[in-house]
């Protein structure tokens, strides 16, 4: 809890309401009051209620779908504190839209992740604070600090307290060759063993399994990714595991749910037993099924606010 809060100040624009009211009562602070709205004709317009003027000031906002209209609104609302006089303004972006398209994928390819960080940094922003960016190496495309927070701790230390020792009957799936170091790490954690499932992609969206490196014959199996979007990949991986490689229970995890296209039928068609997401994108009522569990990530947040309102190093809150 900020004590000395009388020089910070904490916004939020439309696709984050409910996860910043979480994050501002763990500070002890109040949500400041803005107005975000949308005039006929689509364009986006921003009032702040109250003064910033030598604040430091955090705005939340994930820029998950619709994409370009949260994506505007964060950019409108940092100019709007930057003309107002803020003293620091830190983007806390808890998922990171366009990640994924960080590079020339093939000739003539934009590279939209860069683009971002710089509308980000000439509106205004003097910090980016994210959480599991989909590819690190995106830090390296801003001019100004970006604060890169671990999603896996909270993930692992549910599966830790519901399964205890997975030594043995455990095994953590990357369910591409692309995740495999964030599997890896979690495995770690997990004290759990690790496998690989070799997927080729055919086009966009659409994946084809095609092996499962490493045994899972009569193991409990956990699947785990950055992000789900339309959940072909891990629906696919989940299949493989229990028909090809004789898995006894498949559980999922991942930090971002985008849940796009045919997501929520795919899932429920799926042989997962429990898929756990985090908070950073906030699900629909109506997307929401029995078998997802959905973790707050309020407490990483407030703490990562205090640390950088401190002048202290976001590590402490992992180490």
């Amino acid at each position: 809890m900020i004590s000395h809060g009388r020089n910070i100040q904490l916004f939020c624009a439309n696709a984050s309401t409910d996860l910043a009211k979480r994050i501002a009562a763990q500070l002890g602070l109040p949500l400041s009051q803005n107005e975000v709205k949308t005039f006929s004709d689509g364009e986006i317009s921003v009032s702040l209620f109250d003064s910033v003027r030598g604040r430091d000031v955090f705005v939340v906002q994930s820029t998950n779908y619709p994409v370009n209209d949260n994506l505007m609104e964060l950019l409108i609302m940092i100019d709007a504190l930057k003309r107002a006089s803020a003293g620091r303004i830190t983007a806390i972006m808890p998922y990171f839209g366009y990640a994924r398209q960080d590079r020339k994928a093939k000739a003539r390819d934009p590279i939209s992740a860069k683009l971002v960080a710089n509308l980000l940094t000439v509106a205004g922003a003097d910090r980016i604070l994210t959480m599991d960016l989909h590819a690190p190496q995106i830090q390296g495309f801003f001019d100004i600090p970006v604060d890169n927070l671990q999603g896996q701790p909270l993930l692992a230390n549910y599966f830790i307290k519901q399964f205890g020792d997975m030594s043995k009957d455990t095994v953590v799936v990357s369910p591409d060759l692309g995740s495999v170091s964030r599997s890896r790490a979690f495995a770690q954690r997990c004290n759990a063993p690790l496998a690989i499932v070799d997927k080729r992609r055919a086009r966009a969206n659409v994946s084809e399994v095609c092996n499962i490196i490493g045994d899972v014959r009569g193991k409990r199996c956990i699947l785990v990714d950055d992000m789900i979007d339309t959940a072909g990949t891990i629906c696919n991986a989940a299949k493989a595991l229990i028909e090809i490689g004789g898995a006894t229970e498949v559980h999922c995890c991942a930090t971002h749910a985008v849940l796009s296209g045919e997501a929520i039928n795919r899932f429920k068609e799926s042989p997962m037993k429990q898929v756990v997401l985090l908070d950073t994108i906030e699900i629909p009522e109506e997307k929401m099924l029995d078998k997802f569990t959905v973790l707050s990530t309020d407490d990483i947040f407030a703490k990562a606010i205090k640390c950088i309102y401190d002048d202290q190093p976001i590590s402490l809150i992992f180490s």
